[in-house]
């Protein structure tokens, strides 16, 4: 009968013995690996901006600011108001105000245009909310 080393006579399995420089390996290994997951999902939340464009110009603010910004246009001016987290067009000099109509938005990707004045408000971002989008159908 052949004789495995490392093992106890009667026991077929061999002993495990740890060594200093093991621990340490498997320390490291560990500290490795949640210093990696850390640094992958602690990351900043996505920066949402909202961007007004008139007349050649742009105007781009934070989605979390709170501002009233007047924003001159070929007709007038028109009053886009930033609150809440959410963007609108309070007022504009058009005659069908299908802008103030349009009401409020949130999400990146969303937009709001009064065309005859001339200005556009855009919702930009990476906006990584989990929600469904039409690219996705």
């Amino acid at each position: 009968m052949r004789k495995l080393s490392g093992t106890e006579p009667g026991k077929g399995k061999p002993k495990l013995r740890f060594k200093p420089l093991d621990f340490a390996a498997i320390g490291l290994s560990v500290a490795l690996t949640v210093f990696s997951g850390v640094m992958v999902y602690a990351k900043a939340a996505p920066k949402t901006q909202v961007v007004i464009e008139s007349s050649g110009r742009s105007w781009v603010f934070p989605l979390d600011a709170e501002e009233k910004v007047q924003v001159p246009g070929s007709l007038g001016t028109t009053v886009v108001e930033i609150h809440n987290g959410t963007v609108r067009v309070l007022s504009s000099p058009c005659d069908n105000q299908t802008c103030v109509a349009a009401g409020e938005i949130h999400s990146h990707g969303q937009w709001v245009a009064c065309l005859p004045n001339g200005v556009f408000v855009l919702i930009e971002g990476t906006g990584d909310d989990g929600q469904l989008d039409g690219a996705t159908w």
